[in-house]
C-alpha cells in the first residue's frame, strides 16, 4: 500500500507524549500514530453497532408490536392474527 506523509503540528508536550509512547512500543513516531488513528477508526464502527443495539433493544416492544415478534423459528413473516404468510395475505 503506498504510503503518504502528513506534517502535523502539535504543541512540545503532545509531540513528546507520543516520542516517549512510541519508543516505549518499541516502534515509530509514524507507526505510532498511524495505529492510533486506525484503533480509533475501529472504535467507531464498534460505537456504532453497539448504539444500533441499543436503539433496537429500547424499542424493540414498539417493533413487536408494529410487525410482530420475529425471532428464528418462531414464523417470522407470518401474519400474528391469521398465521399466514404475509405474501399470501390479500
Amino acid at each position: 500500500m503506498a504510503k503518504t506523509q502528513l506534517n502535523v503540528r502539535v504543541d512540545e508536550t503532545t509531540a513528546e507524549a507520543a516520542r516517549q509512547r512510541a519508543l516505549q512500543r518499541g516502534m515509530s513516531v509514524n507507526r505510532y500514530i498511524e495505529e492510533l488513528v486506525k484503533q480509533d477508526a475501529g472504535e467507531v464502527g464498534r460505537t456504532f453497532v453497539e448504539a444500533a443495539s441499543d436503539f433496537m433493544k429500547q424499542y424493540e416492544s414498539v417493533f413487536a408490536e408494529e410487525f410482530g415478534e420475529f425471532g428464528a423459528g418462531d414464523g417470522a413473516g407470518k401474519d400474528k392474527d391469521t398465521g399466514t404468510g404475509r405474501a399470501g395475505k390479500r
